[in-house]
């Protein structure tokens, strides 16, 4: 098993950027694929951003080119650097891992962090 805690979520004004981390501790984390997802007020969980254990990414279309996910299987850690941002990026966001998975599907994915709250003023 693994377990997931995210950081580095907070404040920033539209335009500005922030990096999260996913941090693991249990088996190695380059043992997991691992997804980074998003949930905002009323809305239902949404992908973001997924790296596979061998670093392919995937990402959606509406953070593409603005969102980078990385890892440092060193480090035990996952990243997202996310520029550019604008109010509809505000949301919890989640990064979750599996052995098999790196997709956009949450269901897919058995260990989950508690979230990190992502804030975007206008």
């Amino acid at each position: 098993q693994v377990q997931l805690a995210e950081s580095g979520g907070g404040l920033v004004q539209t335009g500005g950027s922030l990096s999260l981390s996913c941090a693991a501790s249990g088996r190695p984390f380059s043992m997991y694929g691992v997804g980074w997802f998003r949930q905002a007020p009323g809305k239902e969980r949404e992908f973001v951003a997924a790296i596979s254990r061998g670093t392919v990414t995937h990402y959606a279309n509406s953070v593409k080119g603005r969102f980078t996910i990385s890892r440092d299987n060193a480090k035990n850690a996952v990243f997202l650097q996310m520029n550019s941002l604008n109010p509809e990026d505000t949301a919890v966001y989640y990064c979750a891992a599996d052995s098999y998975y790196s997709g956009p599907s949450a269901r897919e994915y058995d260990y989950w962090g508690l979230g990190t709250q992502v804030t975007v003023s206008s």
